[in-house]
């Protein structure tokens, strides 16, 4: 783990704000969901924060996560490699990272390399892997393994389907609209992104007039 020395000032306001967030009882989970996706032959780590990064800051780990999550023979990660170097860990953090979100993670669910490899946000690893495990649970294509309590199932959308009829009263609805507003002006419109101006018109009173009713 990389010694970044002590904080100061605003920084170390900053760092412990997030610390905060850190959840010991989602570390627990977490580690147990991991074992059991994983397989046993995994060492479960001793509790705590620090245990925790340690445990996961090479990247092997979290390489074998998400591959457990796909078919055999098509897993995202083809080859992982044991190494001490550091290049070698934060380069399988980030194929984690990239795996992840093309399995389903939302980008703003994503931590980045450096709140892992230095320890400087485990809360939101802790985010990626909790929304992780909500995507395997609600994909359900049998590759999720565990307590299905453990995470929760997102809310799938619903398709409407149209009859024919419903499509063609609509076109229909359409073109009378666009048929109305044939004769409009654009003046007055502003295009998108473009700020408005904003007239003010003060009351009489404000002038020092009295208008008469």
């Amino acid at each position: 783990m990389a010694n970044r020395g002590p904080s100061y000032g605003l920084s170390r306001e900053v760092q412990e704000k997030i610390e905060q967030k850190y959840d010991v009882d989602l570390e627990s989970r977490l580690v147990e969901w991991i074992l059991v996706q994983c397989g046993d032959d995994l060492e479960r780590p001793e509790p705590g924060k620090q245990n925790f990064q340690k445990w996961l800051m090479s990247g092997t780990i979290l390489c074998r996560l998400i591959n457990s999550l796909y078919p055999s023979g098509e897993e995202p990660i083809k080859k992982i490699t044991e190494s001490n170097m550091v290049f070698k860990q934060m380069e399988k953090i980030s194929q984690f990272l990239q795996a992840a979100e093309e399995y389903g993670v939302n980008r703003g669910d994503i931590f980045q390399t450096v709140d892992l490899w230095e320890g400087k946000d485990m809360a939101a690893v802790q985010r990626t892997l909790m929304a992780l495990g909500s995507e395997a649970l609600t994909k359900d294509d049998g590759h999720y393994r565990g307590d299905k309590d453990w995470f929760h199932r997102k809310a799938k959308g619903h398709k409407r389907e149209f009859s024919e009829e419903q499509l063609r009263q609509g076109r229909s609805l359409i073109g009378l609209q666009m048929g109305s507003n044939r004769g409009a002006s654009q003046s007055g419109m502003v295009g998108y992104g473009t700020p408005r101006q904003i007239m003010r018109y003060d009351s009489p009173r404000h002038n020092g007039h009295q208008t008469n009713p």
